[in-house]
């Protein structure tokens, strides 16, 4: 992590307005690690700077499994990057801006249900590529519209992932398996976190607009561009709605709050959609059958961090919200105020704050216990105990940890080649 967390900016990057890297949902806990078919359960960690993904347990004591690289065919893509002067410009742009003065190379992931492979999509080579976990070599590789791959979902039967074209304003979906795109729909301006609903029928996406401006004064809001929830059909990637949470904000008092939703988690049931919206140090509760905001939690404030917005990391204040398999107790990653919490559904009442160093992202161990979260300014996951709030362990990763998913590897596995 650079030692500031002033923005960098390059000549180029205001024209291109790209958008955040950070940012979605819980992974699906599942209780225990014994998996069917030879396979076990195990935490996958991106390292985005670094460009690989550590492998670790999904519960106890999280211990490390294995490594993967993620850009095992970095000195091709470097080739082609270097032979076309836009995609040159647009990679130096996201190392400039979103990455902090880093490249982008393993913003999220899944592993295929069969646990041979692992889908990652790659923002600076602006592509999705399937890693055959045996040997570490690419599978397949699927170029995303426009120059920057983001947030991806996977269906819940593992079958399909959408993943968010940000300068493109796409989600595409591609058969995980074969990387062929099964469809495609058209979002706002810079798509973010995207969620499969439980029965695999919608897609949600979330666009969080222009993040990357200085212009972060409320009065100013307008410039950052179309934001939007956009819900399609899974199965024929056609729009059935769109919220405004602009509207929304605004019956609820909240005028001068930002309408670009982050992070964000169903309850179980799916009625309620608990979501973060950049600039602000909280989340907000929405009601899916009323279409309204229903509840806020506004949650401490660190004394320390600065209060111009421009210091921000991509316009987030709090980034990361998941929530444990019974529906009571919510995490949230208090990004730029370094420190994660462990809220009471209910109640809305946060338990101790867990200090962590820049926390980008939120998730469940495997056996449901613990909230996971990564942070990603101290190159180390963190678990903290749902039932207590209180910290359970941290274990070293590698270089800008971000997303965190579940998934299942085979069970000798230790890492491409044994390695």
């Amino acid at each position: 992590m650079a030692a500031s967390r002033t923005r960098h900016l390059c000549s180029v990057t205001a024209a291109l307005a790209l958008t955040v890297a950070g940012p979605a949902t819980a992974a699906s806990a599942a209780a225990g690690s014994a998996a069917p078919g030879g396979l076990r359960e195990v935490l996958f960690v991106g390292n985005n700077w670094d460009g690989t993904a550590d492998v670790i347990e999904s519960s106890g004591d999280f211990a490390k499994v294995g490594r993967i690289d993620v850009v095992p065919d970095k000195d091709a893509r470097m080739a082609e990057i270097n032979a076309d002067p836009i995609k040159w410009i647009y990679f130096q742009a996201i190392r400039n801006s979103v990455g902090e003065g880093h490249d982008q190379f393993a913003d999220d992931m899944y592993p295929t249900p069969d646990g041979r492979s692992v889908v990652v999509s790659r923002p600076s080579f602006a592509d999705v590529v399937s890693i055959d976990l045996a040997s570490g070599r690419v599978n397949w590789r699927f170029p995303v519209s426009g120059y920057r791959a983001d947030h991806m979902a996977v269906s819940p039967d593992g079958a399909r992932v959408a993943v968010s074209a940000s300068t493109a304003n796409t989600v595409h979906v591609l058969d995980i398996g074969t990387g062929r795109q099964l469809g495609s729909f058209a979002t706002g301006d810079k798509p973010h976190e995207n969620i499969f609903t439980k029965d695999g029928k919608y897609i949600w996406n979330m666009s969080i607009g222009d993040v990357n401006t200085a212009l972060d004064d409320p009065g100013w809001d307008w410039t950052k561009g179309d934001r939007r929830i956009t819900v399609v059909d899974a199965t024929t990637y056609k729009q059935v709605k769109v919220i405004d949470m602009r509207q929304r904000l605004d019956a609820f008092g909240l005028r001068n709050f930002s309408d670009a939703v982050r992070p964000a988690v169903f309850s179980a049931d799916e009625s309620k959609l608990y979501f973060q919206v950049s600039f602000f140090n909280g989340f907000l509760e929405y009601d899916l059958a009323t279409d309204k905001i229903t509840r806020m939690k506004t949650l401490p404030k660190n004394p320390a961090t600065s209060e111009d917005r421009t210091t921000w990391v991509n316009d987030s204040r709090h980034h990361g919200i998941s929530m444990n398999p019974e529906g009571t107790k919510l995490c949230v990653a208090g990004t730029m105020d370094d420190y994660a919490t462990v809220v009471d559904r209910a109640s809305l009442q946060e338990g101790p704050l867990v200090s962590t160093s820049k926390p980008y992202w939120a998730t469940v161990s495997g056996d449901g216990r613990d909230c996971i979260v990564s942070e990603s300014g101290a190159d180390q996951v963190t678990a903290i105990d749902f039932a207590t709030g209180r910290k359970v362990t941290s274990v070293p990763v590698g270089d800008h940890p971000q997303r965190v998913r579940l998934g299942r590897v085979p069970a000798d596995w230790t890492g491409p080649n044994g390695g």
